[in-house]
Formats: C-alpha cells, structure tokens, sequence
C-alpha cells in the first residue's frame, strides 16, 4: 500500500514559479513521478525518478525548466517548475509505479489527488 499527498500548486504569471511536493507513505517503489491533466486533454508524462539510482527522466515540453527530486528522509517527491508558460495549466498528479517503463501512465498504481497549477499570461 502507497498512499501519496500532493500540495504546492496555486496560480502563478506566466514566467514564474513553482515547487510543488508529494508526501509519500507506505512501502518504498521502483520509481516516483509526476503527470498531468489539462481540460479536455489525457494525463501525460511530465517527469520520474528512479529511486536506487535517482536516475530522471522528463518530458521534452519540460526539459530544461522543471526539475523532479525527492528527499528520502522527508519522504517526499518534488517538482520545481520555472518559467511557467499558460500551457503548463493542469491538474498535476503524483504516481508511484514498480514497473520500469516510468513515462508510462498505465504502469503507475498508485496516485494522489493532485493539486492545480494555474500559469496567467
């Protein structure tokens, strides 16, 4: 059992930033991460890590202006997002997974709430 809490999103100008965090609780996964949903759209891939390596991965719309840790001792997954542009507006979910193809949504079991991310032009 993986229970995970995320918090941290808000509405922000376009240009701005955010570092939105996932408290985890239960057993440790392979890997950790982070997709979201905007309107009318599927849940995508945004960024992983892997735990025993703390290898990433990340999107390329987001490449280069998000960045995904964790701390182990907090237990805890975040995403630091700078330069929100307006298409990054989504709901953003938290997902743990045990399979090893992490950009993968349906091998994710566990997921949290989300938290919205609202970026203004």
């Amino acid at each position: 059992q993986v229970t995970l809490v995320e918090s941290g999103g808000g509405l922000v100008q376009a240009g701005g930033s955010l570092r939105l965090s996932c408290a985890a609780s239960g057993r440790s996964t392979y890997a950790m991460g982070w997709f979201r949903q905007a309107p009318g759209k599927e849940r995508e891939f945004v960024a992983a890590i892997i735990r025993i390596n703390s290898r990433t991965y990340y999107a390329d719309s987001v490449k280069g202006r998000f960045t995904i840790s964790r701390d182990n001792t907090k237990n805890t997954l975040y995403l630091q997002m700078n330069s929100l542009k307006p298409e990054d507006t989504a709901v953003y979910y938290c997902g743990a997974t045990d399979r090893a193809i992490i950009t993968v949504l349906a091998d994710y079991k566990y997921w949290g709430q989300g938290t919205q991310v609202t970026v203004s032009s």
